[in-house]
Order: structure tokens, then C-alpha cells, then sequence
């Protein structure tokens, strides 16, 4: 891990830094990490006390607990190109989900994956035959399409979009919406298209994988490769200009660049009447339980068909991970999305599970509930990836994040290498003597 330095007490200004980062979210460690490839010294500042922003994991009586339902998928581009895949012990789902609806369970495949479910995939009740026909026509376009093309292509909603390749509504409400209800944190399927067709390459070039030592083991490994000294937690900013930062304790850091690498509501505190208005949210509640053993007994997520209940997916991470559960124990993920306001929320799930795995949930002890009010900033095809260049400048400051790219691992990593990049063009224009 990148060794840290603590806040400091004293409030004169030091020396000025060439470039401060705002911000050790996944977005601001790509930038510190680009940053570092050049040789530009820098220094990140985040106001929490770990780095890695919304991905986060914790342990508790020997579980690990993502904050909220996260996967990496394995092909994302930047993400290949800035992480060591293989330290991260990547551990696959199975390619496909099972669907609860109507009291009934129903496995759907990727059978270009798992060709011997081919027949039994074909004749779920969950769609037509032509709807399976019509996702394998999806996989081979997809897999043909360049992510520029993708990028700079019809923008819709996702559920437009499904109705305009043909999808009858039986599969796009017991499929796409609660499959991409679980990614997006929406079953409206209002999403941007570019995002989907992007997220559906993904799923089609790779796996859907948690690291085996959970989600932060990713921030963890960028900030691991960082020089020592670079990073400062527990320091939360003031107030941001072009020339330096102000530290909530009054400290000013003075530098050449700064950017903010934070959620597109802080950039707005920080740069007022800039372009980073606050921006509506996509919320979710995460809860984990112990379990004697798995409903499931495989590496598969489970997805509710219907369109009545609270839970929209069901999965058993140490199915995945073993590591994510301590030996003789299971660990349980639901997903309710939106933030339900139950006391008895946890009570609430697990009665309604009882249709899908029978009175064994008695058996679960509820570990915790996370209420994760901003979980992804909102995707509509107004704000898809293709509207900036992948980060915004504001006085001078340049601002990255996912909510300037995709709301996804991919997004926040692209856009702070992005930002990363405009601020090394700048100052070598500088040093040029030509104009920045």
C-alpha cells in the first residue's frame, strides 16, 4: 500500500506542488497514476480515511462487505491496461442468471458459454425462442462494434432501444430489467443505450468477477504503485481555484494544476457555479447475511422476474469467493433498489424470499444493510459518455469522475486518465511558451 502522509497542523503555505488532486476515489487515483507514468510529482487528498471512494470493502466477523452489489467485469479496456488482473485473483460468475417468476425458477445461459444449455436456455418461459435468437444477433454485433463507434452512435433509452431491435416485453420485464436493473440500479430501463450496448460487449467479451479479497483489493492496487508520500487522508477541501487548494482546517496548498476527482455533487461545492451542478442519483440498499449454507451452491446471480416485491437480486458471494465468507458459512447479497425506509427492511426481504428458497431463510442472520444514497450518478442519454471529452475544465480546474464518462469502474478509471492527460498537455504547452 502507498504510504501515507497525515494532515498536516500548520497553515502557512508550503511549496507550490505541480499538480494537487482532489479526491482518491477510483477516478483520482487513475490520474495519480498517470501522473506517476509521466514523472509529474503530485499530490492526492482525500477527505475519508481510506482511498477508493464508492468501492469499498470491509470485514466483519471474518466476512468481506462490499459497500453495495459490485462485479468487475474482466474486459474492460482501461481497466486491463492500468490493474494487474491476475493479482487481483478475479472469480467468475457463471455466465447467465437464474429468474424467479411466479413462484418458479428458470435458468437463462449465455450458450455461446455454456453450449450443453443451449436447448434448456432456448425453452425458458422467460421470452420467445426469437428473443434468444435476437440476444445472440445482439453478442455477434457487439462483438464487431469498436467502443468508438458505440460511443458516437443513436443514443436512446435502453428500453427504446430493446423495442427497437424487437424484444417482446416478456423479456425485457423478466429479463433486461431485472438483469440490468441490478447494474444500472433502474428497472425502468431508462438508461442510455450507448451504455448498455457498452456493458452487453463487456458481458460478451468477459466475465462478470469479484477479486477474491473483495472490491477494494482494485483501489488498493492503484494506489499501491504510487510514490510514497503522495497521498493524504482524512483532509477533507474547503474550497478549490486554479492555483491551489484550501483544506477544510484552513491550510492552503498551493499548485500549478488542480484537479477534482470527486462525485459530481462535491465538484459543485467546490466550484461554485460551475458545470458540476448537483446531478440526480441512482440509490440502493445492499443487505448481507450469514447463512449456514448457500440457496444457490453456485457462482450464479438470481434475478426477480416479477414486477411486485422488493428485492431485485439475490446472490451468494462466497458461491463466487470463497474468501468472502469465514469456513462453514455463507454470505448472502441483496439488492433492494431505491432506499425503502423500513425499519424492518432486513425482515421485510427475507419474508419475501421465502417464495424463492423456502423456510431455509429462517436460518440467515442479517449482517447489515447498507443505504447507499449516492450509488451511481444518474446515465439518461442526455449525460451519455459521448457528450465530453471524458473530464470538464472550470476556471482552470479540471474536473473528472464517472459522472463525466459511464456511471461504471471503467468510466471513473478512463476519466481520470483522461483528465490526467489534458493537464500534461497544458503544462507542456507551458513550458513551450505556447498558449495552454
Amino acid at each position: 500500500m502507498v504510504e501515507v502522509t497525515p494532515p498536516h497542523s500548520d497553515r502557512a503555505p508550503r511549496r507550490q506542488t505541480p499538480v494537487i488532486i482532489v479526491g482518491g476515489g477510483l477516478a483520482g487515483l487513475a490520474c495519480a497514476h498517470r501522473f506517476a507514468e509521466a514523472g509529474v510529482e503530485f499530490l492526492l487528498v482525500e477527505a475519508s480515511d481510506e482511498l477508493g471512494g464508492r468501492v469499498r470493502t470491509d470485514e466483519q466477523d471474518g466476512f468481506l462487505l462490499d459497500r453495495g452489489f459490485q462485479v468487475f467485469l474482466s474486459a474492460y479496456p482501461e481497466a486491463g491496461r492500468r490493474l494487474d488482473l491476475e493479482a487481483l485473483d478475479l472469480r467468475r460468475f457463471k455466465p447467465g442468471a437464474l429468474v424467479f417468476t411466479k413462484g418458479r425458477r428458470h435458468r437463462l445461459m449465455d450458450v455461446f458459454r455454456a453450449p450443453r444449455h443451449a436447448l434448456s436456455t432456448a425453452l425458458q418461459p422467460i421470452g420467445s425462442v426469437r428473443d434468444k435468437l435476437r440476444v445472440g444477433k445482439l453478442r455477434w454485433e457487439m462483438l464487431r462494434k469498436p467502443v468508438e463507434a458505440i460511443e458516437a452512435g443513436e443514443d436512446l433509452t435502453t428500453a427504446e432501444y430493446l423495442r427497437k431491435r424487437g424484444f417482446s416485453e416478456a423479456m425485457i420485464d423478466r429479463f433486461f430489467r431485472p438483469f440490468y436493473g441490478g447494474i444500472f440500479l433502474e428497472r425502468d430501463l431508462r438508461t442510455s443505450s450507448r451504455m448498455f450496448e457498452f456493458t452487453f460487449k463487456m458481458f460478451a467479451r468477459g466475465f462478470a468477477s469479484i477479486p477474491e479479497k473483495g472490491m477494494q483489493e482494485i483501489p488498493r492496487q492503484l494506489a499501491a504503485r504510487l510514490p510514497a508520500g503522495s497521498c493524504r487522508l482524512n483532509t477533507p477541501v474547503r474550497a478549490v481555484q486554479q492555483t491551489g487548494v484550501t483544506l477544510a482546517d484552513g491550510e492552503r496548498l498551493a499548485a500549478e494544476s488542480v484537479v477534482v476527482a470527486t462525485d459530481a455533487g462535491a465538484a459543485g461545492e467546490l466550484l461554485p457555479g460551475g458545470p458540476e451542478e448537483e446531478r440526480a442519483w441512482r440509490s440502493v440498499a445492499g443487505l448481507y447475511f450469514s447463512a449456514p449454507r448457500s440457496p444457490l451452491n453456485e457462482a450464479i446471480i438470481a434475478l426477480n422476474g416479477d414486477d411486485g416485491g422488493l428485492v431485485n437480486n439475490v446472490c451468494a458471494l462466497s458461491d463466487v469467493a470463497p474468501g468472502y465468507a469465514p469456513e462453514g458459512r455463507a454470505l448472502i447479497s441483496v439488492s433492494v433498489p431505491g432506499l425503502p425506509d423500513f425499519p424492518d427492511l432486513a425482515e421485510r426481504v427475507r419474508a419475501e424470499l421465502r417464495s424463492w428458497f423456502g423456510g431455509e431463510v429462517d436460518q440467515w442472520s442479517h449482517l447489515r444493510t447498507d443505504r447507499i444514497r449516492r450509488a451511481l450518478p444518474e446515465q439518461s442519454p442526455a449525460l451519455s459518455p459521448a457528450e465530453s471529452a471524458g473530464y470538464r475544465v472550470h476556471d482552470g480546474v479540471f474536473v473528472c469522475g464517472d459522472h463525466c464518462t459511464s456511471a461504471s469502474i471503467e468510466g471513473a478509471l478512463v476519466s481520470g486518465r483522461r483528465a490526467a492527460e489534458a493537464v500534461l498537455e497544458t503544462r507542456k504547452g507551458n513550458s513551450s511558451g505556447r498558449p495552454a
